[in-house]
């Protein structure tokens, strides 16, 4: 198989689609790799690294795609790319469709084979998004921390205090791997941190692995209003696989909260748990609304390349690899969990929560 990885052109997106050793494994399973000038440069990796193991480095976008069955990618396809997609074409990236209507009429249009690393699900588990989710779960601390400075307009507290001053107040909505990672990032550099979810057995997992200014709290309308109100940096890490974020902080409740205080949300990629969240890039990061600092990257770890590259390798090269040496279909019903992580198939919707976020026709995919 013809595999091309083009270099992302989303603003500020500095990872890449496979490292060198990734693709140094497809390379020895058969398989042809087109990548595209300099798209691995802003992850440390040169053109000669993958030049060394084999692969062809072409100059343009337009070839990369012309020329490969399947495309690996990092975040979703831009405008420009969406007419260089042809059908029966493999699309192994982050989508994230539920957050826009545009792109997933692009994709049906384009009549290609839809693979979105997000949906695709081992045993409860998001084994392609995890990597990611345990970048942007650190990022989150590390960026709240950043804006609550008051040149930034932050309030001006410092996370973890002073000895004799108190440390900041962290509320973290969503107990799942972003949560966790961003509790530790908190909780290592000394702030109050709590946690919010409504999953009995994991805030019981979560005590027990905390340090002791980590504190577990049941999620519902009532604590999420309390403490909003006592809070520094709150962030959002609520997700709902393949569908749209619910909303847990409304509009109407940025006044309960201290002007400067920091709200990231990380569940900007299917359109945020924050009411008030607009979608924000790494070149513009923040918005203020009624005094309150909304942080809302969509692409987080594209901030730290080298670390995230490598780790979305590490989790999407087995699955690439059974894509090209099978084909999507055999792959996909030999594996049910690449099966998940089917999205839209020849021109049609074939994940439901994606067809629901927009009323537009299901169907089910039947591979033979």
């Amino acid at each position: 198989m013809i595999i091309g990885v083009p270099k992302e052109i989303k603003s500020h997106e500095s990872r890449v689609g496979l490292t060198p050793g990734g693709a140094e494994q497809l390379i020895a399973s058969g398989h042809t790799i087109n990548i595209q000038n300099d798209a691995g440069k802003l992850s440390g990796f040169e053109n000669e690294n993958y030049s060394k193991v084999g692969c062809k480095v072409v100059d343009s976008l337009e070839t990369v795609y012309s020329e490969s069955e399947m495309i690996i990618k990092v975040k979703e396809p831009i405008d420009q790319e969406y007419n260089l997609i042809k059908p029966n074409q493999v699309i192994f990236t982050f989508f994230h469709f539920a957050s826009s209507e545009k792109l997933t009429k692009a994709m049906i249009d384009s009549k290609a084979i839809c693979i979105a690393y997000e949906t695709v699900e081992e045993n409860g588990n998001l084994p392609l998004l995890i990597p990611m989710s345990e970048v942007a779960g650190r990022m989150a601390t590390q960026q709240g921390a950043k804006f609550l400075e008051k040149p930034q307009n932050g309030y001006g507290i410092l996370l973890g205090g002073v000895p004799g001053v108190r440390p900041a107040n962290v509320l973290i909505i969503g107990g799942g791997v972003v949560g966790t990672e961003a509790a530790k990032m908190a909780s290592g550099m000394g702030a109050n941190v709590t946690i919010l979810d409504r999953d009995l057995s994991r805030l019981r997992h979560l005590d027990e692995i905390m340090p002791s200014n980590v504190t577990t709290l049941y999620s519902n309308g009532y604590n999420i209003l309390e403490q909003i109100k006592i809070s520094h940096l709150i962030i959002g890490s609520v997700l709902l696989p393949g569908t749209k974020a619910p909303k847990l902080i409304s509009s109407k409740m940025l006044k309960y909260m201290m002007p400067g205080t920091v709200l990231v949300d990380v569940a900007i990629d299917q359109g945020g748990c924050f009411e008030s969240s607009e979608p924000t890039t790494h070149d513009d990061p923040i918005k203020i609304k009624d005094g309150i600092i909304h942080y809302a990257v969509t692409n987080m770890p594209g901030a730290v390349p080298n670390t995230s590259t490598n780790a979305l390798t590490n989790a999407t090269l087995n699955y690439a690899l059974d894509l090209a040496n099978k084909g999507w279909e055999k792959a996909c019903k030999e594996d049910k969990s690449l099966l998940k992580g089917l999205n839209i198939v020849n021109g049609k919707i074939v994940y439901e929560e994606v067809a629901k976020a927009f009323s537009m026709p299901y169907e089910e995919i039947k591979l033979t």
